[in-house]
């Protein structure tokens, strides 16, 4: 029997949620697998449990107000116009890596304040 995916996914898309939820379970058990995604155990990478203590600070998306956002990038990073305006245009960007919990609120403050939407990694 040849394997015909297009079919699979045709049959895929017509089934109901229940359906596609007894078949992960089959699938699990038939090839003893997981579809749960890997959860990042504490303390995996050395660490004692400590809070993270430096962040990155991420532009994901920079709104409707672009030139304001443009403008308190450059004014956060130091940056010229045109580096500042090309970071805002490769959102998601790193806009600054590696900074206190406090300066990292700052920074998205006020980046969201220039309606961008900023996330703290």
């Amino acid at each position: 029997m040849a394997f015909d995916k297009d079919a699979i996914i045709a049959s895929l898309k017509e089934a109901s949620i229940s359906d596609l939820n007894d078949l992960v379970k089959a699938i699990e058990e038939e090839f003893d697998v997981s579809a749960a995604a890997p959860v990042a155990v504490a303390g995996a990478a050395g660490g004692d449990g400590a809070a993270k203590d430096s962040f990155t600070v991420e532009l994901t998306e920079p709104g409707s107000a672009k030139v304001k956002v443009i403008k308190a990038v450059k004014d956060i990073t130091g940056l010229g116009l045109k580096d500042a305006k090309d970071l805002v245009d490769g959102a998601p960007s790193a806009i600054k890596e590696d900074v206190k919990e406090d300066e990292a609120n700052d920074i998205k403050e006020k980046l969201e304040a220039a309606g961008a939407t900023v996330t703290l990694k």
